[in-house]
């Protein structure tokens, strides 16, 4: 029956469509099996994917309307309707007295392999920093407040949102910032945003519309933020650390007007920056004309005593600050927020309205409603309890299986600096026994980003500020560049409960190859 409905100029090309006909017709089978309703559309998915994935292959004949109906057991009108559909997408070609064709239009494509993700990428498999703990998130509370919500947003609110945010949730956030964090934030200097991550995006688009062509990065840092000042087409150039944060002078010498910071919390060396060291970058700012990118990505959460407050408060025009719910949440949300520099702000409003026409109504109201019934400031207290207890429990847990160990930087954030003795090393060695053992490791060498035969940036000694005594619990510098033979890591543990740290941080020390120093007996 195929070779009677196929037509070709060669015997050869008649054959090899008949096959492809034949090939195909058993994905065309379940449209009689069908429920009456979705047979039309079933046998058009059908028809749509033997020609997309090459079962029919272009320039073969189908059967006719009435033909195809018969064998299926269809009406004719609905293959007739299928045949349309198709032809008015482009998959087939049809005229009047020659049938209908397969159109070459279509292209094959090769079937991608789903790969999963290597152990070591896995979420819960390892230290790797800037996780929460997901299963904090409070699904009862934000359920209740998704219900209240809804019932009460006119129907005008679902229509496109103001770029900036809605009043209501940039309302909310400048006051949390204000009451939290010490930032100066006016409701109109706020802009909702897709997390820290379009906030460092925005922001490069912006500063790259005004002329900027370079911006300075800290040495170690954050490999995202980088890459997302790379994207909007700027220079990143890679500022050392000392002891009380950015060097001021390599900032000066960068060439650039621009430099991005973490000065509540560094990422990743873990220090706070100075009240010496804020008031430098500041009259560098002032000097140059130029801007301070403040990524508070962890700021809330300090288990010693009050959080530092944001850079920005000290210098709002110089200083804009992003922040968000990645940690205190859930990253998924994609929820946070930019406090932009006055003159900047219409500027980067526009940006955002081009970029994505403003974040999800509804998410916004939501989050609005969180943070105004004070569900967020209950979320952020039973985050702080949980991450403090999950940070001493880690702390021990080095202290017994690896003697020795330092752990560098103030008591904050979601990750430590962990120092080991040399008997531990080689670096690589380690790193590669945890991973057998099945526990992921990131070294501070991951972070850095200045060539490796680069000199360090040495740490000022004679420091005086009383910030640099809580910079440290052991006495590590703020660069990862000490003894070659030393085990630096940068270990997360906020989404690892008490009990699961302590087992991790055993079996590292179990792969520990025999007779060597350290080794546990």
């Amino acid at each position: 029956m195929a070779d009677s409905r196929t037509t070709s100029r060669t015997p050869s090309r008649t054959t090899s469509r008949a096959s492809s006909w034949t090939a195909a017709w058993e994905l065309l089978l379940p449209t009689a099996a069908a429920p009456p309703r979705k047979r039309g559309r079933t046998l058009q998915s059908a028809l749509r994917e033997a020609v997309r994935s090459g079962r029919i292959a272009a320039g073969t004949r189908l059967p006719s309307s009435r033909e195809l109906a018969a064998d299926l057991g269809v009406s004719r009108g609905l293959v007739t309707d299928a045949y349309e559909q198709l032809t008015a997408e482009g998959y087939l070609n049809s005229s009047r007295g020659s049938g209908t064709w397969v159109s070459g239009a279509a292209r094959a494509t090769a079937a991608r392999e789903h790969r999963r993700p290597a152990a070591a990428d896995a979420p819960g498999t390892g230290f790797l920093p800037g996780t929460p703990d997901l299963s904090l998130f409070p699904r009862a509370a934000w359920s209740a407040a998704h219900r209240r919500v809804l019932a009460g947003l006119p129907h005008s609110g679902l229509g496109y949102p103001d770029p900036r945010g809605l009043p209501e949730l940039r309302a909310a956030v400048a006051g949390l910032l204000t009451r939290r964090r010490g930032v100066v934030a006016d409701p109109e200097s706020v802009v909702i945003c897709s997390g820290v991550a379009q906030a460092m995006t925005l922001l490069g688009f912006t500063l790259a519309g005004l002329g900027h062509r370079a911006v300075a990065v800290e040495d170690p840092g954050s490999p995202e933020n980088t890459a997302l000042l790379s994207a909007a087409g700027l220079t990143t150039v890679p500022v050392p650390l000392d002891a009380e944060g950015a060097s001021p002078a390599a900032l000066a010498a960068s060439g650039a007007r621009a430099a991005q910071l973490t000065p509540c919390h560094q990422f990743p060396s873990g220090i706070a920056y100075s009240a010496r060291r804020r008031l430098e970058l500041l009259e560098w700012a002032r000097a140059a004309d130029g801007l301070l990118l403040e990524d508070d990505y962890d700021g809330d959460f300090r288990y010693d005593r009050a959080p530092v407050g944001a850079l920005q408060g000290l210098d709002p025009a110089r200083v804009a600050y992003a922040g968000s719910v990645s940690k205190s949440l859930a990253p998924g949300l994609r929820l946070g927020w930019l406090v932009v520099p006055e003159h900047l702000v219409d500027l980067v409003v526009e940006r955002k309205r081009t970029m994505d026409l403003g974040n999800p109504a509804l998410d916004q109201a939501l989050l609005a409603e969180f943070i105004e019934r004070g569900d967020y400031d209950r979320q952020l207290r039973r985050c702080q309890r949980a991450y403090r207890e999950r940070r001493d429990a880690l702390v021990a847990a080095l202290a017994e299986h690896f003697p020795g160990t330092e752990v560098t930087g103030i008591a904050a954030g979601l990750h430590i600096i962990a120092r080991l003795p040399r008997r531990y090393g080689p670096e690589a060695r380690f790193l590669e026994r945890a991973t057998e053992a099945g526990v992921a490791l990131r070294p501070l060498a991951d972070f850095a980003r200045r060539p490796a035969d680069t000199p360090a940036h040495s740490p000022d000694e004679n420091a005086e500020d009383d910030e640099n005594a809580e910079n440290a619990e052991g006495d590590g510098d703020a660069e990862g560049d000490g003894d070659a033979g030393e085990v630096r890591l940068v270990m997360g543990y906020a989404h690892l409960s008490p009990a699961r740290i302590a087992r991790a941080v055993a079996l590292i020390a179990e792969a520990r190859a025999p007779g060597l120093p350290g080794t546990p007996r």
